[in-house]
């Protein structure tokens, strides 16, 4: 059983018709070797009915299997990520994110992303308190107790994090001010925004603090994000006729061939709702 959409991703959908080892079982189901097929199991690209697995588990007659041949690859851990924190303390890490890296794991990929490189860098589990987009850079947030994650998300609900972009975008024409769009409520990418208020659609707003006129018709923007949507800045810029420079997905020109955009998170202020201390970061 599989469907078009899947065949292109390289999603495959099995109902084991044999029991044994979930290696065995794959062997005699997909066009793959052994080697590969472990490659993807240590990767975690393989679920057993619906849960990922990165162990070759018994598997019984008729049980579900879903694996993602075609995994999506990051960046290697290169071993720098020490240099890459900018503060740390018993409640929480700061970390400088890479273009190109997603913030945690993805359906496809394990191990390949900024929080289990940093759980590694700090022999020690950090959880996720918000989100940066792969192709973004900056500053992010990571809690190291449970405790600190759930009272830091509260905080993100309440607007209580300030949180301050550099975008270089194409075009010149921005103004400073607020700008004011409506998201369509999809998990699909790109994103659709309107001007218009819509039924259910979600408001984003954020603040165009300065804006400068670069060489070959860029500018670049300062950003204050009032509400945090997925790929907000991106789609709102892009709703403005400004997509950041290399957004290739909300209509900006090829610039590179790596997962990389001109938006950057570059200043994060708060109050640590543990301690009641002020933290503010720049980079």
């Amino acid at each position: 059983m599989q469907s078009a959409r899947g065949f292109e991703y390289g999603v495959r959908h099995i109902l084991s018709p044999q029991a044994g080892g979930l290696c065995d079982v794959l062997l005699g189901n997909l066009e793959l070797d052994r080697e590969q097929i472990e490659f993807l199991l240590h990767l975690g690209a393989i679920y057993h009915n619906h849960q990922r697995t990165t162990e070759d588990s018994s598997v019984s007659v008729g049980d579900y299997i879903r694996v993602h041949t075609k995994p999506r690859r990051f960046t290697a851990n290169d071993g720098q990520w020490r240099s890459r924190i900018v503060f740390e303390n018993e409640h929480f890490v700061v970390a400088n994110k890479i273009s190109g890296l997603p913030v945690h794991a993805s359906v496809d990929n394990l191990h390949e992303n900024l929080q289990s490189y940093l759980q590694q860098t700090l022999n020690q589990t950090v959880y996720v308190t918000h989100r940066l987009d792969v192709p973004t850079r900056g500053l992010i947030v990571y809690a190291k107790t449970p405790e600190f994650q759930s009272e830091f998300n509260k905080l993100l609900i309440a607007r209580g994090m300030n949180k301050i972009y550099r975008a270089r975008v194409q075009g010149q024409a921005l103004s400073t001010g607020l700008l004011q769009h409506y998201m369509e409520p999809s998990p699909r990418a790109p994103k659709v925004v309107s001007k218009e208020m819509q039924p259910k659609w979600q408001e984003c707003l954020l603040e165009i603090l300065e804006f400068s006129k670069l060489e070959d018709g860029l500018g670049e923007a300062r950003i204050k994000l009032h509400t945090g949507r997925t790929h907000q800045i991106r789609a709102q810029l892009s709703a403005e006729g400004h997509p950041i420079v290399g957004d290739v997905a909300y209509g900006a020109l090829k610039v590179w061939e790596e997962e990389r955009i001109e938006l950057e998170a570059c200043e994060l202020a708060f109050t640590n709702p543990l301690t009641g201390e002020y933290h503010e970061f720049r980079i």
